[in-house]
């Protein structure tokens, strides 16, 4: 006897039974995590990057950047930059192999005031992936949720088909702006949230429902479901499988290989939470935020300043540190070190 559903559902992990409501995204560069949790979608940044690249298995990737690069020429300056770019693109395509969705790339978060700049890299990323013969609609450009990045994001969906996945989002404001703008994916941050608050307040623990982190990436969901808005809700940045859990039935749902592999192991039943139907009867009022409507709700976030304030700089040490080290690989010998 194969015996009775309830049973079987039962044996099933976590983390199956979280993929019947959620489409599971992996927050990783290392390829063998990626086959260990089979998801849909994966996605990179500078952090995740600069980790694998120093893993003994990915040399010949970085070897293979290094030497495209060379191949190419230029100032000191434009070689580094360009090898981190063909770097992100190299990692990208092999994770692109494993799985069947679309590989989230991030463009530096330096030009996150620079929405021009931002364009332009975007575009220089999407010409190495059709080098590699990858079609840009398995791409998400990761940009930062500045009022510039998300008028980056505007111009690349709009005038050149390239699809953003709008990251270091904490604030409704910034939530209101990406569907406005026409980006097809946000990445709202939930650990982060939870961190903040239990940094800068008395309370020093939630359960999953009031986890401040959820609640604002529950406001964003209904918001959409409820207005209509194409743009797709992928929360990120979780601190534990709970937040995750009271998250089911989301759009999409970023995880870490430590927070996969607590799910894989948990055999209690989940349910979604998350409805359309919900969101479609809630209280919520739909709002139109230009620039400086959008700068003002934004700074009346005391949380959503401060963490924007700090993610940036944090993704700016992580590629910098990537650049230093791809500058001793490239550069130490001639420059007789």
């Amino acid at each position: 006897m194969t015996g009775s559903p309830v049973k079987r559902q039962r044996m099933e992990s976590a983390l199956d039974q979280l993929k019947q409501f959620t489409s599971v995204v992996a927050d990783m560069g290392d390829f063998s995590a990626i086959d260990e949790y089979k998801p849909q979608d994966a996605t990179t940044n500078p952090s995740l990057i600069l980790a694998t690249a120093q893993m003994p298995a990915y040399q010949e990737l970085v070897e293979e950047a290094v030497a495209y690069v060379k191949k190419l020429g230029g100032p000191q300056e434009e070689q580094i930059k360009n090898a981190i770019d063909k770097l992100f693109v190299l990692f990208g395509a092999e994770i692109l192999k494993k799985i069947p969705g679309r590989v989230s790339t991030e463009v530096d978060a330096r030009l996150s005031f620079d929405k021009d700049a931002m364009v332009a890299r975007a575009k220089r990323l999407i010409e190495l992936y059709k080098e590699a013969g990858i079609s840009k609609d398995r791409i998400l450009i990761k940009l930062s949720s500045t009022w510039e990045g998300i008028q980056a994001g505007k111009e690349l969906e709009e005038q050149h088909g390239i699809h953003c996945n709008m990251t270091l989002l904490f604030s409704f404001a910034q939530a209101v702006a990406c569907p406005e703008a026409g980006v097809m994916l946000i990445s709202p941050s939930v650990g982060r949230i939870l961190d903040w608050h239990v940094a800068n307040t008395d309370k020093k623990s939630y359960e999953p429902q009031e986890d401040p982190g959820v609640k604002s990436v529950t406001k964003i969901y209904n918001s959409y479901k409820k207005f209509g808005y194409k743009t797709i809700v992928m929360g990120d940045s979780f601190c534990n499988t709970g937040e995750i859990k009271a998250l089911a039935e989301c759009d999409l749902l970023t995880i870490s290989p430590k927070l996969l592999g607590e799910l894989l192991k948990d055999n209690t039943n989940l349910a979604p939470v998350l409805s359309i139907k919900a969101a479609q009867t809630s209280d919520l009022e739909k709002i139109h935020l230009d620039e400086k409507a959008f700068r003002l709700l934004h700074n009346e976030d005391q949380m959503a300043v401060e963490k924007l304030s700090d993610g940036i700089p944090g993704f700016v040490a992580d590629a910098m540190n990537l650049e230093r080290m791809l500058t001793e690989r490239m550069f130490s010998a001639e420059n007789g070190k």
